[in-house]
């Protein structure tokens, strides 16, 4: 399961220049006016004709096995084993505010430490017990399994030392995200935002998202999705009302209410950003 854990929300006025960045990118980078991974424009000069409409719903054998081509190469990319995702935007290498210093580093699931899974599962349990309920003693067993899989991508967060003597940065939290498939869609997915109770409400968490969807858009992917408990209220308030998210089309909730299941729900939902016109007709509007 795909799970994200966030509580108390509030990113300082300092960071506030930060959505500009985001917004800038979003408005001046290629993604806007290139030609999307698939061949279809993502913002179209001119009105579609019928005959291209129908093609758009049919597309040919050749145009299916060239976009899967594609968003293999996508993939591929991302998963360099040479890349550092963060070394795109070196001014989120730190995260400066009022009595709080932090730094930030990348990581591979594959590459972990004895002394760092034992971190994570630890932060895990403190931060996800609770939202999971009854349902954790199995999670426990899926997360521990994801955690170290070739697949997982990290950016840990480090505390900097405040003097000399105490050089050694110690970790304070980590976001874990895959590049992956929804719904034929190339999408980012955080599987976790985890950080320590002590630092979270002190825009930590808005900073690392910020970060997380820049590293999606530069990678070509048509969205940022992740999973909530929905027992996880503020969660589910830092997500869709802070950094606006939405309800996926692809979530339970909607999907059962499109084909008129009643009683019957799961105790998550599927959110979502997206950054092109089909991503948010797939994972939005479906």
């Amino acid at each position: 399961m795909k799970t994200v854990f966030w509580g108390r929300v509030g990113a300082p006025d300092s960071h506030e220049r930060l959505e500009g960045v985001l917004f800038e990118f979003y408005r001046t980078s290629a993604w806007r006016t290139r030609r999307a991974p698939f061949g279809f424009k993502l913002l179209p000069s001119r009105m579609e004709t019928e005959e291209e409409k129908v093609m758009a719903k049919k597309p040919t054998r050749t145009q299916i096995m060239q976009r899967k081509k594609r968003i293999d190469q996508l993939l591929k990319s991302a998963y360099s084993p040479d890349k550092d995702h963060l070394s795109d935007f070196p001014h989120f290498r730190h995260y400066n505010t009022t009595g709080l210093s932090l730094s930030l580093e990348s990581g591979r699931g594959d590459k972990l430490s004895s002394n760092l899974k034992q971190y994570i599962q630890k932060l895990l349990k403190v931060n996800m017990e609770g939202p999971y309920g009854a349902e954790w003693p199995a999670e426990e067993k899926v997360k521990r399994k994801e955690m170290s899989s070739p697949e997982a991508l990290y950016i840990f967060v480090h505390k900097v030392a405040s003097t000399p003597d105490h050089a050694e940065a110690s970790i304070i939290g980590f976001v874990q995200y895959r590049f992956t498939i929804e719904e034929e869609i190339p999408v980012l997915y955080v599987y976790e935002l985890q950080l320590e109770p002590t630092y979270q409400g002190k825009g930590v968490g808005k900073f690392l998202m910020q970060l997380v969807e820049l590293i999606a858009c530069k990678n070509c992917m048509g969205a940022v999705v992740l999973t909530v408990q929905k027992r996880n209220s503020s969660a589910i308030n830092f997500y869709l009302n802070k950094l606006r998210y939405n309800v996926s089309s692809i979530s339970p909730s909607k999907v059962y209410q499109l084909i008129g299941v009643i009683g019957h729900e799961k105790s998550y939902e599927i959110l979502c950003k997206t950054f092109d016109h089909e991503a948010k007709a797939v994972l939005e509007e479906s």
